[in-house]
């Protein structure tokens, strides 16, 4: 990945994750490399690749060979998250080891891009699927994500409520509506966009008329970029409704 090293293409990536002083990114560094240039690494090496060996890419200073890392991962766990796997003991035993380094390693995926990539396809997967880890029930699944939801790190925080975007396709809504209302107040502009952007998926996967009972019981108090991005898909006449509201 080092050999691949684009100046030119490391310019517009630093301006674009916003890595200057103050900015969420600030202190990011990148190669220059473009994702599918990414996930070409990522296919050559997902298969062999022993986990022991993956924390060394996510502790990586280059955004992008954390990506790599954290894709590692993903393909790693839908390999052992297939139908027939769903309840194999050896697959079930493969994904908590994964989602558990995931999880312990979390601060790392420390953008947006690098949250957005992983948490659906693995944590959000999880919440679907047998587990060993605690109890195994819907109440320590419960109890993660809030660990995650309710934690002082923007990148933890924003897993929790994107990796519902896993569960709302494949119908349950329940996850997206607990973690929209605990991040609702969350002062973070990236927080206001994952509410909404989740919010507007579980209302097109789901049902829009439990979006609209969401609304109508927080639309006063939500962040109007919140609010924008979980309309998007209604007519434009019962937009404009909600934004007078």
């Amino acid at each position: 990945m080092e050999s691949q090293r684009n100046e030119e293409q490391r310019q517009v990536l630093m301006r674009f994750f916003k890595t200057g002083p103050g900015e969420y990114g600030y202190g990011d560094e990148f190669l220059g490399l473009k994702v599918p240039q990414t996930r070409e690494v990522v296919k050559l090496v997902a298969r062999s690749l022993p986990l022991s060996e993956v924390p060394r890419l996510l502790l990586s200073p280059w955004h992008e060979v954390r990506l790599c890392g954290l894709l590692i991962m993903v393909d790693q766990f839908q390999r052992a998250a297939t139908k027939r796997l769903e309840h194999d003991a050896e697959a079930t035993a493969r994904r908590d080891a994964l989602l558990t380094l995931y999880l312990d390693h979390a601060e790392r995926a420390n953008n947006w891009d690098l949250t957005d990539l992983s948490a659906p396809k693995m944590l959000g997967h999880w919440l679907l699927l047998p587990t060993t880890l605690g109890d195994g029930s819907a109440a320590y699944k419960r109890r993660t994500l809030d660990a995650l939801a309710h934690s002082d790190n923007l990148w933890r925080q924003r897993m929790s409520i994107v990796c519902t975007w896993k569960t709302s396709q494949q119908g349950d809504p329940s996850w997206c509506l607990r973690y929209a209302e605990i991040l609702l107040g969350h002062p973070h502009d990236l927080m206001h966009k994952a509410v909404g952007w989740m919010l507007r998926e579980m209302g097109k996967r789901c049902s829009m008329d439990l979006l609209r009972d969401f609304l109508d019981r927080h639309v006063r108090h939500m962040a109007r970029t919140t609010l924008r991005y979980a309309i998007e898909l209604m007519p434009e006449a019962e937009r404009r409704q909600w934004l007078e509201k």
